[in-house]
């Protein structure tokens, strides 16, 4: 199991409200679009998790205690810790039906990145055997099963109407670094074209929840705020073009 701890995501201890056990877990998706980055950039996996987190904490009507899921799933089978263990969900639709199942959900959604890895499905099914371990029944479910929604998503759910089986081709390896792969001019198309939706993605406009960690754009009407990070991110992939134009011109 390839676990991504609270701590390492820089995040406090979860203040969703304790739960020792549950009749079992159901699997979630999206239900937006998610970028099919994902599948070759972990970092990008790593700030959809963080970009959940902090939109389902800035929900004001539905007034989360913390991101509503038990844990979250990656294309590189990576298992991010949410509320964690013994925690109740906020995810599966009403009370009742938080408490009667813990939550996993896929980083995958409505379009775009669709079809789950298997790599994502062994990370959900090492969700599943750790929640068990810690007070979580045999029951494996869909959103949908009990609640009026398309959740987990068509490819999802096919896998839970199965049993949720762990495949059979486990993941051997790391995802690969961006900087160790040769960039030809489709991909330096691809990544500026990624720095365009990163500068245009939702998250990166969110009101701030600290203004200390945001600066203010002054160029929008709106009075946009952008985070750091999201800078960050914006001129490691403009200084890789670079690098790599830079290559090719010598």
């Amino acid at each position: 199991m390839k676990l991504v701890t609270r701590a390492q995501l820089g995040w406090p201890a979860s203040a969703a409200p304790s739960q020792t056990t549950a009749k079992g877990v159901k699997v979630h998706y999206e239900g937006t679009a998610v970028s099919v980055r994902l599948l070759t950039d972990h970092n990008a996996c790593i700030t959809e998790w963080k970009a959940i987190r902090a939109s389902h904490l800035a929900n004001k009507q539905e007034n989360y205690s913390d991101v509503a899921y038990n844990y979250a799933a990656c294309p590189h089978g990576y298992l991010l810790e949410g509320r964690g263990l013994r925690r109740r969900t906020g995810a599966n639709g009403n009370q009742a039906l938080n408490a009667a199942h813990y939550a996993i959900v896929g980083l995958v959604g409505s379009s775009g990145l669709t079809e789950p890895t298997d790599a994502m499905l062994s990370a959900i099914r090492d969700g599943i055997d750790l929640l068990r371990k810690n007070g979580a029944g045999a029951e494996i479910r869909g959103h949908r099963d009990g609640y009026a929604t398309a959740c987990p998503g068509g490819p999802l759910y096919a896998w839970v109407q199965k049993g949720a089986p762990r495949p059979t081709t486990a993941p051997t390896t790391t995802p690969p670094k961006e900087d160790d792969v040769a960039l030809s001019d489709a991909d330096i198309k691809r990544v500026a074209d990624a720095v365009v939706d990163r500068l245009l993605s939702k998250d990166a406009f969110d009101a701030p929840r600290d203004a200390a960690d945001y600066s203010p754009d002054p160029k929008s009407p709106q009075h946009y705020w952008t985070g750091r990070s999201v800078f960050n991110d914006l001129v490691t992939r403009v200084r890789r073009i670079d690098a790599t134009l830079t290559k090719k011109e010598s």
